[in-house]
């Protein structure tokens, strides 16, 4: 059952029951109070009729009672429209009586006190008062008297019947009314439930517009803030699903390219027809082409520790760490053309040496290969409240911007053909970020083409004293 069905009907059941209660109650009181109306006047007309009765003994000096009998038949014959019925008794035998009364006043036993007594004859209402008059100085007589209520009745059943109509008519409009209350409440609940079918059908672009000012809209909003989550996170798993892609394509495309050659030269090796120089060219290609995938093995290991293991950080130097690095790099790029120079600000912070020592030689190691020939690496290091920061500066070609924001995704190089002549295979800034990751820390670039790259990492593992 739908929510503005159930919502019409509780509110339709809800007013029957306010205004079903309320016309019973005050119908009922309505006849209640007629009804004791009515007991007044009847009451009233018994002790009329019982002092008349008095007044006609005193007078008559009979000392029977044909003349009481005969004053309360005059009585009733004057009074036929008013009463159903009237008895005289003695206690014993009954003196005068008309109509039926199914009650007798023998119960009475104090004089100006009457019993009224409510009943039905033929579905007529009668009240039947009952009262004991005094006579012949003392004797007890007792008087029935059956008062008609009927009419009472009868209005009681037309407003009965008016009620019920107008029951009717008030539950219709209620009922009319309600329905089109429901679907303005509820218009904003259908909105959202065709704003999340089209989100489930793939619209992830679909919102919610609701400007009604109250929960309703503040629930759109979290909607629509919560689609906007949504949104980003499918665009974010569709990123890392395409970088994924792209990371098994170079992946795949770094391993044929050696294992070719080393198939090649191994089959060449295997046909006995080379001369000893060809042998020893092609056991130095089989040999290179290894040290390669053994680079790229190690380098994706070292991915894969560093993404599922948790690191203790100890407190270390960075200076010292730079400085030592930069004593055993130095003459090798020095064989190159390429000076290496470093200057360090003296402290000490937490940090994971071995992984800074990764962090720096792969810094280090990425602006060589951006030497065409002879140039400069500087590399510097200050702390900060928080750590360190490291900056590696060289005058290499540089990169342009566009560059910058995928250069650290694993197997990307910005000069895929100059990079692996040089050795690379595009996992050392990929590396880098991990690294720098771990640390809690940040890395960014500052790059121009012809001008070389600026790279600073600012570790914040924490500064000790």
């Amino acid at each position: 059952m739908r929510f503005r069905l159930r919502m019409t009907l509780c509110i339709v059941m809800l007013l029957a029951l306010v205004f079903g209660a309320g016309g019973s109650m005050l119908i009922s009181v309505s006849f209640r109070e007629g009804l004791d109306s009515e007991q007044t006047i009847a009451v009233r007309s018994h002790r009329m009729i019982a002092n008349t009765l008095v007044l006609a003994n005193n007078i008559s000096a009979q000392t029977d009672y044909d003349g009481l009998v005969d004053t309360l038949r005059q009585l009733d014959g004057q009074g036929e429209s008013l009463w159903t019925g009237l008895r005289l008794t003695d206690g014993e035998r009954t003196l005068y009586q008309s109509g039926s009364l199914p009650y007798d006043a023998t119960a009475a036993s104090e004089p100006e006190k009457c019993y009224v007594r409510l009943y039905e004859n033929d579905g007529v209402g009668v009240l039947q008062v009952s009262g004991m008059l005094q006579v012949n100085g003392g004797e007890a007589l007792y008087l029935d008297a059956g008062y008609g209520v009927s009419h009472l009745y009868s209005v009681r059943q037309i407003q009965v019947g008016l009620y019920y109509r107008l029951l009717a008519a008030v539950v219709a409009l209620g009922a009319v009314l309600s329905w089109g209350l429901s679907v303005l409440l509820t218009r904003p609940l259908y909105q959202l439930s065709r704003v999340t079918r089209q989100i489930a059908n793939g619209n992830l672009s679909s919102r919610a517009n609701i400007r009604s000012g109250d929960e309703f809209e503040q629930l759109a909003g979290d909607f629509n803030r919560m689609t906007d989550r949504v949104e980003e996170d499918m665009a974010a798993l569709q990123d890392a699903m395409r970088r994924q892609e792209e990371f098994m394509g170079s992946f795949a495309h770094e391993m044929k390219t050696p294992m070719t050659s080393i198939i090649g030269y191994a089959d060449l090796l295997r046909g006995q027809g080379l001369t000893e120089a060809e042998q020893q060219q092609a056991a130095n290609y089989i040999f290179s082409e290894g040290k390669r995938l053994e680079s790229l093995s190690l380098k994706l290991l070292d991915l894969l520790v560093l993404r599922k293991k948790d690191f203790a950080l100890t407190e270390g130097s960075p200076a010292a760490i730079i400085q030592t690095l930069v004593k055993v790099l130095r003459p090798t790029l020095a064989e190159r053309e390429i000076i290496l120079q470093c200057r360090c600000a003296p402290g000490r912070c937490r940090m994971e040496p071995d992984l800074v020592k990764s962090l720096v030689i792969n810094l280090i190691d990425n602006a060589r290969k951006a030497m065409d020939g002879p140039g400069n690496i500087f590399v510097l290091s200050e702390m900060t409240d928080t750590g360190c920061l490291i900056r590696v500066v060289d005058n290499g070609r540089g990169m342009p911007p566009s560059e910058i924001s995928r250069i650290t995704e694993a197997f990307y190089r910005v000069d895929k053909s100059r990079s692996r002549a040089q050795g690379g295979v595009g996992l050392g800034l990929a590396l880098c970020q991990q690294i720098v990751e771990l640390h809690e820390g940040t890395m960014g670039f500052q790059s121009a083409e012809g001008k070389g790259t600026i790279v600073t990492v600012a570790l914040n593992g924490g500064r000790t004293p």
